[in-house]
């Protein structure tokens, strides 16, 4: 029996199949856009399916309100009216995004170590889309953060005085806050050599914030080391949110903080972008 291989004769051209119709009509910001929001669904999906992060990133701050709302409030003078509860909350909130943008650093580090970065340079895809999605993702664990701990400071004693224009305002002060953190830890993953790595530096993040107003006043604390936490940034932010939510006087903290910030967000993006480009190109 012969084992020779039928010979194949080529298709007729009505017998080929259509070749995919290549959509048009669309500019490269469309594209870019579409490769963003894509992106950005792979992080969030990633960020709420890890028990993980959504442990860190509810939990620890719960247990931190806890703490220094029953153990260390009583021994507290916040120097004015405001109950300890009304005092802690603003500064809880600021710690808890500093341990939620730990994440933001290893996740990204996990995907640079991977070799998910090289499978996507393989695709014309825009280069930085995985940037936004990863801070995208932590925005939404930012949110989510700061909705369990006003709920549960509402439930330890926390009475707010703002009205609807004051939550909006404290609201878009803390997100502004939240993406610059964000792409700052993403430039943190980027300058990192390994994941460890790209958690120990973010951890400047998290900590930064206690030499702050958040648990204190500053008039509690020796001149030398009050002069460094009435001129970082992470205070004038706190004293904004926290006046905004308690209706005392605010001054300037609202723009000192949204100066800083939005300051810090406009230098980190390109930053951010220009280290992925050079790191995805070794």
């Amino acid at each position: 029996m012969s084992t020779q291989a039928p010979s194949l004769k080529p298709l007729e051209p009505s017998e080929r199949p259509a070749r995919p119709v290549q959509p048009l009509g669309h500019s490269r910001l469309f594209w870019a856009l579409s490769d963003t929001f894509v992106l950005i669904g792979r992080s969030v999906r990633h960020a709420l399916r890890n028990g993980e992060q959504v442990v860190v990133s509810t939990v620890l701050p719960l247990v931190q309100l806890l703490v220094f709302r029953y153990l260390f409030g009583g021994a507290i003078n916040t120097g004015s009216d405001v109950d300890y509860a009304g005092y802690v909350i603003p500064g809880v909130i600021i710690i808890s995004i500093g341990f939620n943008v730990s994440n933001t650093a290893v996740g990204l580090a996990n995907d640079l170590q991977e070799g998910i970065v090289e499978r996507f340079r393989s695709m014309p895809i825009v280069a930085t889309a995985m940037l936004t999605g990863h801070v995208t993702a932590s925005v939404v664990r930012h949110f989510i953060s700061i909705t369990v701990v006003v709920l549960l400071g509402l439930v330890i004693g926390f009475e707010p005085k703002a009205g609807v224009l004051e939550w909006l305002a404290a609201l878009g002060l803390l997100l502004v806050f939240a993406a610059a953190a964000s792409w700052l830890a993403t430039v943190c993953a980027l300058l990192a050599k390994t994941v460890e790595g790209a958690s120990g530096i973010s951890l400047i993040i998290v900590f930064l914030p206690y030499a702050s107003s958040a648990y204190v006043p500053p008039s509690t604390m020796p001149d030398a080391l009050r002069g460094v936490v009435e001129h970082q940034p992470f205070t004038p932010l706190i004293d904004a949110v926290r006046g905004l939510l308690l209706g005392t006087p605010i001054g300037n903290s609202a723009w000192i903080a949204l100066a800083w910030w939005l300051g810090v967000l406009v230098a980190v993006v390109p930053l951010a972008g220009y280290l992925f480009r050079r790191r995805a190109l070794r």
